[in-house]
C-alpha cells in the first residue's frame, strides 16, 4: 500500500491530479489513498516533496548527523590487498572531502596488522582491524557479524565494497542487517551536501543510467567494479591511526567449515592488461580471430571480445568486455569492428587511448574514440600488423 509522510506533505494536490483511478483524496489536513489504488505509483513519482512511499508502515526518519564517515571494506588474499580497495579509497577521499567526513577502512582477517599500517599510506584516517584466527578464511556469516559490529560502533554514513565475488557475497548480507539500500556495480559516485550518496549505474540492459539515492536509511551502501575508479596515490607521511576491535569468539558460531583451500590457477586477466585488442561483430569468421590475436601479440597485449562473439563461442567469457563481462582501463585499446553499444562502452570508456576501426562512419564507438579509422577492418588490420612488424624490425 502507499503511505504518506505527513511531515513532508504540503497538500499541493499534485498526487490527486496525476492519479488515473481517482484513488487519492484530500481529507482536511491530510492526503489519503483509498481502496481504488492500483499501485501504479504515479503519485509517488510525481510528488515534488517525496512525501509518498510504498510500504506497510511508516519508517522512522534517520538522523543523518549521527552517521559520519566514508568506510571502505578492505579485501585481501595471502597478504596482498586487492587493487579495488585502493580505487575505493581514492573515491572515498573525494566524497569525504565534499562533506568534510573522515575516511575509514575495515580490515578483517588473521595476522593483518602489516596490511593495516600500509593502508595509512593512502590517506586513510582510521583503520578498524578485526584480527583473529577465526577470521583467517572468508566465511560470509562470520564476516557479516564482524562488519555489522564495526558499523554499529563507528556509524559511517557511506560504505563502499568492491564488486568482487567476495564483495558481492558480503555486501548484501550487511545491508540486510541494517535494512538499508545497496546499489550494485556503480560506475559513478557523488555526494550531496546533506550527505546523501548519489549512486549511478547502468540499468535496463545498459540502455539508461539510473541515479539512485538512499534518502532515509544509513549507512548508504554501494559496490563498485574493479578498474572503474581512479586509485588513491601512496604518500610518504602517515596521519591516520589503526584501531583494533575485538569480537567475542563465542559469538562467531559459523555454520561454514573450511575443510581445505586450494589455489585456483591464475589466468591472464584482461582487467590487468595495458594493451587490449577487441574483436566485434565486424569479424566474419572464427578463424579471423587469429588476425586479432596476431595484432595483440605484436603489442604485447591481450585479446578481448564483445558479447555477440562470446555467445558464438569464438572467445571465452573471461575475455568479454561490458556490463555482463569485465571492466577494463588499459593504456591502449583497439576495437576491430565494434559498433560501441552502451553495454560495451560502460566497460571500457576509462581507457587511456581508444583506437577504433569500423566501416560505419556513424558507429557510436567513434564518439568516445581518440583515434578513428573508417574502413574495412580486413584491409586496415593487416596493414597495421605489417607496419608494426616493420617498425619492430628497424628497432630490433
Amino acid at each position: 500500500m502507499i503511505n504518506v509522510y505527513k511531515n513532508k506533505c504540503n497538500l499541493c494536490g499534485r498526487c490527486i491530479e496525476v492519479c488515473p483511478f481517482g484513488a487519492v483524496e484530500r481529507l482536511k489536513d491530510t492526503i489519503q489513498i483509498t481502496a481504488g489504488c492500483k499501485l501504479c505509483k504515479l503519485c509517488i513519482k510525481n510528488c515534488p516533496e517525496d512525501a509518498l512511499y510504498l510500504g506497510s508502515e511508516l519508517k522512522k526518519e534517520v538522523s543523518k548527523d549521527e552517521w559520519k564517515g566514508v568506510m571502505v571494506y578492505v579485501e585481501h588474499e595471502e597478504g596482498e590487498i586487492h587493487p579495488v580497495t585502493f580505487e575505493l579509497i581514492g573515491k572515498a577521499r573525494e566524497l569525504a572531502n565534499k562533506i568534510k567526513h573522515p575516511v575509514y577502512c575495515i580490515l578483517i582477517g588473521s595476522q593483518v596488522q602489516n596490511l593495516a599500517r600500509e593502508l595509512l599510506y593512502y590517506g586513510v584516517d582510521k583503520v578498524f582491524v578485526y584480527d583473529d584466527v577465526e577470521l583467517k578464511w572468508f566465511r560470509s556469516d562470520s564476516y557479516t557479524l564482524v562488519f555489522e559490529d564495526c558499523i554499529n560502533k563507528t556509524k559511517p554514513s557511506i560504505v563502499l565494497v568492491g564488486a568482487t565475488s567476495v564483495g558481492r557475497s558480503l555486501a548484501p548480507r550487511v545491508a540486510a542487517r541494517f535494512k538499508t539500500g545497496l546499489t550494485a556495480d556503480c560506475t559513478v559516485l557523488d555526494v550531496k551536501e546533506n550527505t546523501d550518496l548519489v549512486q549511478i549505474r547502468p540499468a535496463f540492459g545498459g540502455n539508461i543510467m539510473a541515479q539512485i539515492v538512499t534518502t532515509n536509511s544509513r549507512p548508504q551502501m554501494a559496490t563498485v567494479r574493479y578498474k572503474v575508479m581512479e586509485p588513491a596515490q601512496r604518500v610518504e607521511q602517515i596521519k591516520g591511526e589503526v584501531i583494533n576491535y575485538f569480537y567475542p569468539k563465542a559469538n562467531f558460531d559459523s555454520k561454514i567449515r573450511v575443510l581445505d583451500v586450494s589455489r585456483k590457477e591464475r589466468k591472464a586477466n584482461i582487467s590487468e592488461a595495458d594493451v587490449i585488442v577487441v574483436a566485434g561483430r565486424g569479424i566474419k569468421e572464427k578463424k579471423d580471430m587469429q588476425m586479432v590475436k596476431e595484432l595483440a601479440d605484436l603489442l604485447n597485449g591481450q585479446v578481448a571480445a564483445t558479447r555477440s562473439l562470446i555467445e558464438a563461442g569464438w572467445a571465452s567469457h573471461n575475455q568479454q568486455i561490458g556490463l555482463s563481462g569485465r571492466t577494463v582501463r588499459p593504456k591502449l585499446i583497439i576495437t576491430c569492428g565494434v559498433s560501441g553499444a552502451v553495454q560495451f562502452v560502460a566497460g571500457m570508456q576509462g581507457s587511456e587511448y581508444i583506437f577504433a576501426i569500423n566501416k560505419d562512419v556513424n558507429a557510436p564507438i567513434f564518439k568516445i574514440a581518440h583515434y578513428c579509422a573508417v574502413g574495412d577492418l580486413y584491409e586496415i588490420v593487416p596493414k597495421l600488423i605489417e607496419h608494426i612488424k616493420q617498425v619492430k624490425q628497424i628497432y630490433k
